[in-house]
């Protein structure tokens, strides 16, 4: 695994606008920060008009430093795979575009394979009349966002966006896994 100098380690994941991810991992027990940027494209540091274009090949992704004496890889990837459909490719809802591709980033063959563990035992229970389209790929530069997309949720609750497509996303986290809020 990718362990940071304290023992934390690192989840990079897409799942359409990096928004609603943000905003659902930051409260997640057992994670400590969470930044949005950009990875798994051709096009040395992005901006967000680069990555919006569709032509960069990035997809707009959270990086996750978490403690897995808290939070497990595998507990990351099932609060993931209820937060978005990972059954529609380059597409979440209306945001179209390779941006909002579904994709693991992996960070070491640990989390590869547990990455295609859940992928496999969630295709398998039928939870989604189409099959995972979600991409599993070796992580590799993080570009970060810039600085007004950091906490964009928490900073523009009420952006009608945030209203109609971050929140209902927020709130299902919270529903599902009432347990693993942070107090």
């Amino acid at each position: 695994m990718t362990q940071l100098q304290d023992g934390h380690e690192i989840a990079t994941l897409g799942g359409g606008c990096f928004w609603c991810l943000e905003a659902v991992f930051d409260d997640l027990k057992g994670v400590d920060a969470v930044e949005s940027g950009y990875m798994g494209g051709q096009l040395k540091d992005p901006t967000y008009a680069d990555v919006c274009s569709g032509d960069s090949g990035h997809a707009e992704v959270v990086q996750i430093s978490f403690d897995p004496a808290v939070v497990s890889f595998r507990e990351i990837l099932e609060v993931f795979f209820v937060i978005h459909d990972p059954t529609t490719r380059n597409r979440q809802g209306n945001d179209a575009g390779p941006q909002y591709r579904s994709a693991i980033f992996y960070h070491s063959p640990e989390q590869k394979a547990t990455a295609e563990q859940v992928i496999t035992k969630l295709g398998a229970a039928g939870l989604w009349d189409d099959p995972i389209v979600t991409e599993v790929t070796a992580a590799g530069r993080f570009y970060i966002a810039e600085v007004e997309h950091q906490e964009y949720y928490q900073h523009n609750p009420y952006q009608p966006y945030c209203m109609m497509v971050v929140q209902p996303k927020v709130a299902k986290f919270r529903k599902h896994f009432i347990g693993k809020l942070k107090k």
